[in-house]
């Protein structure tokens, strides 16, 4: 085994080919082993094609020097399977699909990050057909990153005690290195909610947070059809069937429950989410709706107090995760933004605050001893609040944090 740090990459998809950029930026690892599991067009030199070009953020060396540089392909070896991309050596497997099959340990490679999105229950074994998560790591890595929340099929089955969901700034301090061999990223949705619910908590408590609600209006991913197709056998979501360049397409996101695993206290509050898919290639944002139990007394809470909470966390930020921004932005002014896990949209947080009026008769658990001889009408306090938080769901915030957890998790290694 050599001395050099080594990352695996498995798929090179979106979120596949824009790691390597990141990587290829960051210059921790000094080779970059990506498994694609079969040919790509005629050559290397096509597989090199694609890595350089992309029709959202631009040329590889646009994104890494600017618009005037030049390019940084150089030493494609079509017989060893490698290219040099500004000095970083990728090596490319084109031959296995299945987890299982990708020989890691012949590239010395103990840290994977699989981008695919087809390996996401950590209760599978390495033989399972089709493949799973615990393949890579019966080949030889010793970690491995999934780039999507983790989806158990046997709902009687528990999170294994080796798996464990992680978002960096909320909880990457829960990746216990001498436990933990399978991680999720979670999702860029669940990422940047969890950044626009924590400073909430941290401020007001899950005692007084009554409900929540969020809507993502969320860019196109590679999952959804360009023009209309005929439903699969069995598919019962005909909208996913529909052309996203014309239409704007109700869907579901798995983000509220994501959330739970990497904020516990949301587990305390009500709490539902809703996704809109749009024709747009990245740039994506939450409508997140909170109901607070307001004081009885002082002043409520206004639009003011819910931006201060966010500029002061923002400020006080370290990794700069969060972003708190006063300008009147549209989705492409965030679209790059490194590392920015939510911006808040402050000029447009909105609070109001009314009475309602609630029965305590018709309440549940409350015995007639204890309202008898008093009014059970009681009037309470509720501010709501809505705030606006942008994201960039491919490079700037995913793909960006995903690199941050891959580098700490690297770190670890022995």
């Amino acid at each position: 085994m050599d001395n050099k740090r080594k990352l695996g990459v498995n798929g090179f998809g979106r979120i596949g080919k824009l790691t390597v950029w990141h990587h290829v930026s960051r210059k921790y690892f000094d080779e970059i082993v990506i498994n694609i599991g079969r040919q790509a067009g005629t050559s290397l030199a096509d597989i090199a094609h694609y890595l350089e070009t992309d029709s959202t953020y631009g040329s590889l060396n646009g994104y890494l020097y600017g618009a005037r540089s030049k390019s940084v392909i150089e030493d494609i070896q079509e017989s060893e399977g490698t290219i040099r991309a500004d000095g970083v050596l990728l090596r490319f497997l084109r031959s296995a699909r299945n987890p299982k099959d990708i020989r890691w340990k012949d590239s010395d490679v103990r840290l994977v990050v699989d981008t695919t999105g087809q390996f996401l229950d950590p209760t599978l074994g390495p033989d399972q057909a089709g493949g799973s998560l615990r393949g890579h790591l019966e080949c030889g890595a010793e970690k491995v990153i999934a780039s999507a929340p983790f989806k158990i099929k046997d709902k009687g089955k528990r999170m294994p005690e080796d798996a464990v969901t992680t978002v960096m700034g909320i909880n990457d301090n829960a990746y216990d290195p001498r436990k933990h061999k399978i991680i999720s990223n979670a999702s860029c949705t669940t990422t940047c909610l969890a950044h626009m619910m924590k400073p909430l908590l941290n401020h007001f408590g899950a005692q007084n947070i009554l409900s929540a609600s969020m809507a993502t209006v969320h860019a196109a991913t590679g999952s959804q059809a360009v023009l209309d197709r005929l439903p699969k056998a069995g598919a019962t979501d005909l909208r996913k069937t529909r052309s996203i360049m014309n239409n704007i397409i109700l869907t579901t996101t798995g983000a509220a429950k994501a959330l739970a695993l990497v904020i516990p206290e949301m587990e305390q509050i009500g709490f539902i989410a809703e996704s809109v898919r749009i024709p747009t290639c990245t740039g994506s944002l939450i409508i997140l709706v909170v109901n607070f139990q307001d004081a009885m007394t002082g002043e409520s809470i206004r639009r003011e107090r819910i931006n201060q909470i966010y500029r002061q966390t923002a400020e006080n930020d370290p990794n700069h995760y969060l972003h708190f921004s006063e300008k009147q932005n549209v989705s492409w002014d965030i679209v790059g933004l490194p590392k920015a896990a939510a911006i808040i949209e402050g000029h447009e947080t909105h609070t109001r605050t009314a009475e309602v009026t609630i029965d305590l008769a018709k309440v549940p658990g409350i015995g007639k001893g204890l309202i008898a001889g008093t009014d059970s009408i009681v009037r309470v306090p509720i501010t709501q609040a809505v705030i606006y938080g942008w994201y960039d769901n491919e490079l700037g915030s995913y793909v960006n944090m995903l690199g941050d957890r891959t580098v700490t998790i690297a770190e670890h290694l022995a």
